[in-house]
């Protein structure tokens, strides 16, 4: 595609966080399922509802702008995933507060990557007039923007105190 336009761009960048969605939403089953804070379980599993709703919205906006329903493959995504992946890898080596505390790290890489993406959607939808995209794209960035809070308050709500005292009782051993 020839990015020869806003529209071609916008376009462009709604494909691809569609495919970025659609990739979290095999992730963030396996970060539920391995996180050991029932909280932080929780927050997993309330994102991949969220997300399969973030999905249909995509598709409504691409269906909107008479596109095919389907994704350009996110690298962007596909990386921060990766990443992650190799956290759940270490998980044997990893106490339960350490590897909650790095699967919050990488869930946050994700939120961002979405806060950015979905923040930039909202202004090229607002400038093209296109005001349902408009309106569904601020929906997600407000999911996105409150499930990065959420991870922050498990994070400062004693899973990071919780993963530094880990590693000193692993050093006095």
């Amino acid at each position: 595609m020839s990015l020869d336009s806003l529209q071609a761009l916008f376009t462009d960048e709604i494909k691809d966080i569609y495919n970025g969605e659609k990739q979290l939403l095999v992730a963030l089953p396996r970060l539920a399922k391995a996180a050991e804070s029932p909280e932080l379980q929780q927050a997993f599993t309330k994102h991949l509802r969220e997300t399969e709703g973030q999905v249909q919205r995509l598709e409504r906006i691409l269906t909107d702008l008479r596109q095919p329903v389907r994704g350009k493959q996110c690298k962007g995504m596909q990386g921060i995933i990766e990443e992650g992946k190799e956290k759940l890898e270490e998980k044997r080596e990893a106490e339960g507060s350490v590897l909650d505390a790095a699967l919050i790290a990488s869930a946050q890489k994700v939120e961002h990557y979405e806060i950015a993406t979905y923040g930039c959607l909202v202004t090229y939808a607002q400038l093209l007039g296109l005001s349902e995209a408009e309106r569904l794209l601020k929906q997600t960035l407000a999911e996105e923007e409150a499930a990065d809070k959420k991870l922050n308050q498990l994070a400062e709500g004693g899973i990071n105190e919780a993963a530094a005292a880990a590693g000193v009782e692993a050093r006095d051993q």
